[in-house]
């Protein structure tokens, strides 16, 4: 886990070194050649700083132990800043990347000085943002992999939304990249500013699907989601072959941090136990789903009857028949 965080730290850092210093060329190339692009996509690499800037903060935060005010600890302060990062996409870049893009379509007709400055600069920008992707690239895949699932399946179910975030940012940076390019370059060719102006929309509706996906994935992770579907339906079936369990009544889980999970499990246990030989296998099939489950980070198990007419009810009401 220390290893992973650490892994993930070194991500974020890559891109926001990256993302600091194609902000600032980005942003002299704009007012150099008044490309309505260029200047959106520095208002791109402007939110993607302060993205990786609240990163830093979630992992940092998120980081510390549980404490009296906090039994279950501050894993999910890790989403509500990846939250705040997600906001701040579209805040700081979509946002400012319609004004842009409209006011130029609409507006006059103007030349386009010096549009080699800006050819020059989204090279670089390429450059740069490539060797960040690929950072984030590998990390994600070394993840799936070991996760034993697919690219696409992993990032639906993962529960680190920094090195997601990185992702997913530096993938819209390069494809803002190339509208960026296709603009000043159709600008340059026909003279019509119509084109920076529909490059820079172009972006704007690129950073608003990011950041709708991300806060999306945050909210879910905030409000409380299921744990990972392999680990439910293996804890069902290690819960259900206990000697002393006759019945798994109910089993509720929630992710409460990167790698953290939470686990209630309401259980009938056969009617021969005695309250010494109840605590003991309590304790045995504990430790048995945290041998099998790592990231389960506080387990509760509840004898119940499972003729009990109102929880039977609450479970119905939660699952259905």
């Amino acid at each position: 886990m220390a290893e992973e965080k650490s892994e993930s730290t070194l991500t974020v850092l890559v891109a926001l070194g990256a993302n600091f210093a194609i902000a600032v060329m980005k942003l002299v190339a704009g007012l150099i050649t008044g490309s309505a692009a260029m200047l959106a996509e520095a208002a791109h690499s402007v939110a993607d700083t302060f993205t990786e800037a609240l990163l830093l903060t979630a992992l940092r935060r998120s980081a510390k132990p549980a404490d009296r005010r906090h039994p279950f600890g501050y894993g999910k302060e890790r989403y509500f800043w990846s939250l705040m990062a997600a906001v701040s996409i579209f805040t700081s870049g979509a946002v400012f990347a319609f004004y842009e893009g409209f006011r130029t379509i609409f507006g006059d007709d103007h030349s386009q000085p010096s549009p080699i400055v800006g050819y020059v600069v989204l090279a670089v920008a390429f450059v740069l943002e490539g060797v960040s992707w690929l950072r984030a690239v590998r990390q994600v895949r070394a993840e799936a992999a070991a996760s034993g699932r697919p690219l696409r399946r992993y990032l639906q179910l993962s529960d680190d939304p920094t090195v997601k975030t990185v992702f997913f940012e530096d993938t819209a940076a390069l494809v803002g990249i190339v509208l960026a390019f296709a603009g000043l370059a159709l600008h340059d060719v026909t003279g019509s500013a119509v084109w920076d102006g529909l490059a820079s929309v172009l972006i704007g509706v690129l950073l608003a699907g990011v950041a709708y996906l991300l806060g999306r994935t945050n909210q879910g992770l905030l409000i409380g989601r299921q744990a990972d579907p392999t680990v439910v339906r293996g804890a069902r079936e290690l819960l259900r072959s206990a000697p002393e369990v006759e019945e798994l009544v109910d089993l509720l889980t929630m992710v409460t941090g990167t790698d953290r999970i939470l686990l209630c499990a309401r259980l009938d246990f056969r009617e021969n136990l005695t309250s010494t030989d109840l605590e003991m296998a309590c304790v045995r099939i504990a430790a048995e789903l945290q041998d099998a489950f790592p990231d389960l980070d506080e387990i509760f198990l509840e004898p119940v009857p499972r003729t009990d007419p109102d929880l039977r009810a609450r479970v119905l009401a939660r699952y259905g028949e």
